[in-house]
């Protein structure tokens, strides 16, 4: 006979919670808890400053200098990107016994057709993209190939960082109980 204080299990009891373990393909998935390009737009906005093909470089210096840039999307007519052009590209092309270069074209000396990636892509694959290929910044492009923004390694690694000290403190929560 059991004690008078004992209660059968309920429905409630029976309710399991599932717990899931950490891994490549759960990091790279799209849980709803993974930021994506468009959390760093929608904190950093998506002002994108930009020259055409056609300006000169000493044009598109003067662009990165006064924003106190690194790279400027080049887009044509429509804002479709054409390019990047960053501060490797201009580097690469330098030429220390001459300022010829500062009148060429931007088309000239840009990247074209550089690696892009869409508002709901998640961090973690642009991060090993970007880290992959070598480069800073990578062009936002929505379905249509217009330009909706210009993201920076260190934007993706801030937001992943913050991504991190939160769920640092989401476990010692649950830790401490």
């Amino acid at each position: 006979m059991s004690p008078t204080s004992y209660q059968g299990p309920r429905a409630s009891d029976m309710k399991r919670v599932r717990t899931y373990t950490q891994n490549q393909a759960s990091n790279l998935g799209r849980p709803d808890n993974h930021a994506t390009v468009a959390d760093i737009l929608a904190e950093k906005g998506g002002d994108v400053f930009t020259v055409s093909p056609g300006d000169t470089v000493a044009k598109a210096l003067g662009v990165l200098k006064d924003n106190r840039i690194g790279a400027v999307a080049v887009v044509g007519e429509g804002n479709d990107l054409r390019g990047i052009l960053s501060e490797r590209d201009i580097i690469a092309t330098l030429d220390m016994d001459s300022t010829d270069w500062l009148g060429g074209t931007v088309k000239d000396v840009m990247t074209a057709d550089p690696i892009t990636c869409k508002p709901d892509e998640v961090l973690l694959s642009v991060l090993r993209t970007m880290t992959d290929g070598n480069f800073r910044h990578m062009p936002v492009v929505d379905g249509d190939g217009k330009m909706v923004g210009l993201i920076s390694i260190r934007d993706v690694v801030r937001k992943r960082l913050s991504e991190l000290e939160y769920e640092a403190l989401r476990l010692k929560q649950m830790i401490v109980g």
